[in-house]
């Protein structure tokens, strides 16, 4: 106990066992990427928006098989950040096409990290849904061709 408060003292998180979730088996692995020191925030964590790019990366390329050209990210409909990313994390990106409209496609995106000194283990650290349409050269939507 800290006898300064009376407050149990904590483990730090290295000494904390997480379960390691189970990947999906639903959805397509689109992309894998290690975060790099350049990424973090002042607070040593990769920064929120660094993640976002990535999750939009990610989210491009199942709708890019069935739009077949040119496309806009128009919606991100959720972002959740479950746990912090850091460092040297290998981040695994899991895709699932949600709906396919006439001239847009929405996509489910999940994030898995095994840390760099647990391998092997797997924790949920961000979910999203985007929205991209499919645009002509002027930029304006297009129908997607079934």
């Amino acid at each position: 106990m800290s006898d300064a408060l009376n407050v149990p003292e904590t483990a730090p998180e290295s000494a904390v066992h997480r379960p390691s979730v189970q990947l999906p088996n639903d959805s397509d692995l689109v992309m894998k990427v290690i975060p790099m020191p350049a990424d973090c925030n002042a607070n040593g964590d990769i920064f929120g928006g660094w993640v976002m790019a990535q999750v939009d990366l990610a989210g491009s390329v199942l709708p890019a098989r069935y739009v077949k050209g040119r496309m806009a990210t128009v919606a991100v409909n959720q972002f959740i950040f479950k746990q912090p990313v850091r460092v040297g994390d290998i981040l695994s990106f899991f895709a699932t096409l949600q709906r396919i409209g006439r001239t847009s496609v929405t996509v489910q995106v999940e994030v898995y990290a095994e840390r760099y000194i647990s391998q092997g283990q797997y924790l949920k650290v961000t979910e999203a849904s985007l929205t991209y349409v499919a645009i002509d050269e002027q930029g304006r939507p297009r129908p997607i061709e079934r």
